[in-house]
């Protein structure tokens, strides 16, 4: 292990593309050898190694659904694993909406990280969106089954500022309002968050917090998924 450690570490890092943020700051897209990762400006948050809670977030949620055709929206491409596990959950019928707003991360998708994207930009039943996942949200009501939330680090907009909406009071109440009934918030995070846990109650949803391995089989570093059920 020492030795494949030592090998890989001689391998050069090299950035492959940058994205300008809305708002400032930067998404960098980072390769070493076949290893991928995207980061913002300093703080890692994916890469192709880690995908075991991003495919979580999709089929804890799937799992829940009372069918299997719904309409889900995803927030954020990334690198594609939410997406592909969605795409493995449901039926033939579901539709599942993305909403992306980098232009860049869209390129990475059909270029240097195609082959982690396999054919799921072809599949008949994605709906591919330019814009801002909060700005979706709030033009819909009772719109989907689900809404994936995997654009930050956590509840907090550390990313892209604006994000902050879609933890606050008003952004869950919105959030709320798109989904139908029994609908399902369910958001990706590093770490635990007690607030906004409490924000969930008092946003009316039922909320399950789920730990998950960032591996799969290793205990050592977890993930927090919250499923918020949307009640009566």
């Amino acid at each position: 292990m020492l030795a494949a450690q030592d090998d890989r570490a001689e391998i050069p890092v090299e950035l492959v593309d940058a994205a300008r943020l809305p708002g400032g700051g930067e998404l960098l897209l980072w390769r070493r050898g076949d290893d991928y990762s995207i980061r913002f400006e300093e703080d890692e948050l994916m890469g192709n190694q880690v995908r075991h809670s991003e495919e979580a977030l999709a089929t804890l949620v799937c799992e829940r659904l009372p069918h299997r055709d719904g309409r889900i929206l995803i927030g954020g491409l990334g690198m594609g694993f939410t997406l592909g596990a969605a795409l493995a959950s449901l039926s033939s019928k579901a539709e599942v909406v993305v909403a992306e707003l980098v232009p860049e991360v869209v390129k990475w998708a059909k270029g240097p990280l195609s082959h982690l994207f396999q054919d799921y930009l072809a599949d008949p039943r994605l709906s591919l969106v330019m814009a801002d996942v909060h700005d979706v949200i709030v033009r819909q009501s009772a719109a989907f089954d689900a809404i994936l939330l995997d654009v930050d680090n956590g509840p907090d907009g550390m990313i892209h500022l604006p994000n902050e909406r879609l933890y606050c009071n008003w952004g869950l109440r919105a959030a709320r309002d798109a989904l139908r009934p029994a609908g399902i918030l369910a958001i990706w995070s590093a770490y635990t968050d007690a607030d906004f846990v409490d924000r969930l109650h008092k946003a009316s949803f039922g909320v399950e917090e789920v730990s998950i391995p960032a591996l799969a089989g290793e205990e050592h570093v977890t993930h927090t998924i919250w499923l918020a059920t949307k009640g009566d």
